[in-house]
């Protein structure tokens, strides 16, 4: 009897924070990664800039034909924030946004669900952000983008449900990923972010998460051992929204 080799998966954002500890983790677990804008030394690295969907859909077609299997799990993790508000509306800057926090994850998902619909078995894991269900000044665009995302989540999780494709998202916190550095300050050492965040008990594990407790959740849900979970919104924030 022949053991069925490890699945392979598509991971964007795979250079740095929730993604590269996403693809760690799942290689860690058996499961080939190909990584979109991963650092060479990942197991399959795919280097192309998620924008350029031609670009970026043609070269996960080359890696799976060059694997000789098909992709069976889809994390997208790739994401930017920019500042936006609508008084002072940057419109190249919220189309850049959007381009690779919903439709670079949009046109994968179209590109990679059917398949694994025709094969009976797929994972895909979207990674939204608290932001998508409560904001703060300044974050219109990356908002937007992450509400949309869970939109295509739970638009896609009903549509492929009878041919056993699972598609959930995580709505992540604070993370300590290079995002939270702005010009070269991380936010969370920041007296404002102690007294608005820590001192005041908002968050109540009082601290951000690590980029590999996000990916833990991420594998579960990617796993065979997720056999009824889909079309759900994951928060995992510290408990961060469980408080006025």
């Amino acid at each position: 009897m022949t053991s069925r080799p490890p699945r392979l998966a598509v991971v964007t954002g795979a250079a740095s924070g929730i993604g590269r500890a996403v693809v760690r983790t799942l290689t860690a677990s058996g499961v080939i990664c190909g990584g979109i804008d991963a650092e060479p030394g990942e197991d399959v690295a795919l280097q192309v800039d998620v924008t350029d969907t031609d670009a970026l859909l043609a070269g996960i077609d080359r890696l799976q034909l060059e694997l000789g299997r098909s992709a069976d799990i889809l994390v997208n993790v790739a994401g930017i924030w920019t500042p936006s508000t609508l008084t002072q509306l940057d419109w190249s800057a919220v189309r850049q946004t959007l381009a690779v926090n919903l439709e670079a994850p949009v046109r994968l998902t179209a590109h990679l669900a059917p398949g694994m619909a025709h094969r009976g078995w797929g994972r895909i894991v979207n990674v939204t952000s608290v932001h998508a269900s409560a904001t703060e000044p300044a974050a219109l665009a990356y908002a937007m983008s992450k509400a949309g995302l869970e939109a295509l989540t739970r638009s896609t999780s009903i549509e492929f449900a009878h041919a056993g494709v699972l598609v959930n998202s995580v709505a992540p916190g604070f993370v300590d990923t290079p995002m939270c550095v702005v010009d070269g300050v991380n936010e969370m050492d920041t007296p404002q972010f102690r007294r608005d965040f820590i001192d005041s008990g908002r968050l109540a594990l009082a601290r951000a998460a690590e980029p590999e407790e996000v990916a833990e959740l991420v594998s579960w849900l990617v796993s065979e051992k997720n056999t009824y979970t889909t079309g759900s919104r994951i928060v995992i924030d510290g408990g961060m929204q469980s408080r006025f």
